[in-house]
């Protein structure tokens, strides 16, 4: 596993799309949010603001590049015919899984953490200009606050979920253009078709397994209780259907020739 998990990385750190991407990852994420702060805006007691969510919306962008640099691990080696050195060298299917998964987990993470607390620290800088003050009801953006700490946590955790989400995908279509297509109409679907639903009730149904919809509740720190899904609750929905795409893509990868 060992020697696995460093030829995966050594691939990924060699790849200079990937690192792009992963820097994508952080601009994106910051950009958006100091941008949905900076027009934002609470010129009275209760406005009705989330502060927290609103810096943090950049996460539905930096998203995106997590889910291509997920997909590019496996669709480039299917697409140069790479992957059959891979399970060459590494014969058990399960170990290739894990290593990928492994140093997926480990760069997002690391891009995840600096993209979230990069647009909590521009909330907390620019949030009090925009009206966001303890006299309106907003106390200045900290980690010491539980919503604001976990919806940060939640927000991380979201990101490497995309990307074990897109990578199984990716393990089960094996190419790279309709991993993302998949993955991308996975994300946006729902919550497009969750607008065009007239009934409440069909349409509170379809946010609750929409797994951004349902991810992003984590993020939430004002009005919880009118969400569709609490915020773990949802954090959990897109644990499920990132364990399902894993479980289909190993099975796949394992009774498919590379």
């Amino acid at each position: 596993m060992r020697r696995a998990g460093h030829a995966e990385w050594t691939k990924l750190r060699t790849d200079a799309a990937s690192i792009w991407l992963l820097l994508g990852v952080i601009a994106l994420t910051m950009a958006v949010g100091a941008g949905v702060t900076s027009t934002a805006r609470c010129d009275a007691a209760g406005c009705g603001g989330d502060p927290a969510r609103l810096c943090l919306t950049g996460v539905m962008a930096g998203q995106v590049a997590v889910a291509v640099v997920a997909v590019l691990m496996v669709g480039n080696e299917y697409g140069t015919g790479m992957m059959r050195t891979t399970l060459t060298a590494v014969p058990r299917r399960l170990t290739v899984l894990s290593a990928k998964a492994a140093v997926l987990t480990a760069v997002t993470l690391v891009a995840a953490t600096v993209s979230v607390l990069g647009s909590l620290l521009i909330g907390w800088l620019a949030g009090p200009g925009r009206g966001f003050t303890a006299a309106h009801g907003y106390p200045a953006l900290s980690l010491t606050d539980g919503p604001t700490l976990r919806a940060a946590v939640g927000s991380i955790l979201y990101l490497v979920l995309i990307g074990l989400l897109s990578l199984g995908l990716a393990l089960a279509v094996r190419s790279s253009g309709t991993a993302i297509g998949v993955v991308l109409a996975l994300l946006f679907v729902f919550p497009i078709l969750a607008q065009v639903i007239a009934d409440p009730d069909w349409q509170r149904r379809v946010q609750q397994i929409a797994p951004m919809t349902a991810g992003l509740a984590v993020q939430t720190t004002a009005g919880v209780g009118t969400l569709p899904i609490g915020p773990w609750q949802g954090l959990g929905v897109l644990a499920l259907w990132a364990v399902a795409a894993l479980t289909a893509g190993g099975r796949l990868l394992g009774s498919r020739d590379a």
